[in-house]
């Protein structure tokens, strides 16, 4: 009975010994095809950038509690900062902050080059409905429609190539008042 019992526990610890050994060549295995089909702006310098899409006013003091209130009007309407730098195949975080709608425009597109005749309204518009850009000439990412939307949220675009790129807030009254920045991806 003991060298039964022997027995078995010898061939249990050879088993957990042999199943953590697969485990962890698996595991490594794991890492070195993530490391091979990953690219090098999976980290370090310049693979990500926070862009501030608009930003909630303090002076005069602003209460946003209970979330029922109207503050559409306590919001400036700023891209912060104005050119963001990143590297090819880099994201951008943009933190959006009130009643806006992100619009990217192809490398080398300037304000002036926006059609500002091309609208839409949004599908669930807040009163007075302001117009959204829809000129798609040039146009690469345009973000959700802000009227569906929380007035806070995230939107993530990525840069596979490098260039400068137009970012607007697409609601027309803020585009006007100079609600734009830009992109800057770099090789």
């Amino acid at each position: 009975m003991k060298r039964l019992r022997l027995a078995f526990l010898l061939t249990a610890a050879v088993s957990a010994l042999a199943v953590a050994t697969y485990l962890v060549a698996a595991n490594n295995q794991h890492d070195k095809k993530a490391h091979a089909t990953a690219s090098s702006v999976d980290s370090g310098p310049l693979t990500n950038a926070t862009v501030s899409f608009g930003a909630w006013m303090t002076s005069p003091p602003l209460d946003r509690f209970p979330n029922i209130s109207n503050t559409r009007t306590s919001n400036h309407h700023v891209i912060i900062p104005e050119v963001a730098k990143i590297k090819a195949g880099g994201t951008v975080n943009f933190i959006i902050a009130g009643f806006h709608q992100v619009i990217v425009y192809d490398d080398g597109t300037q304000p002036a080059d926006i059609n500002t005749t091309i609208t839409v309204l949004p599908t669930n518009p807040p009163s007075p409905p302001p117009a959204l850009i829809a000129d798609p000439n040039r146009r690469i990412y345009r973000g959700l429609d802000p009227s569906l939307q929380p007035a806070d949220r995230v939107e993530v675009v990525h840069f596979a190539q490098p260039g400068t790129y137009l970012v607007i807030c697409g609601v027309l009254p803020h585009f006007q008042a100079g609600m734009y920045g830009f992109v800057r991806v770099l090789p």
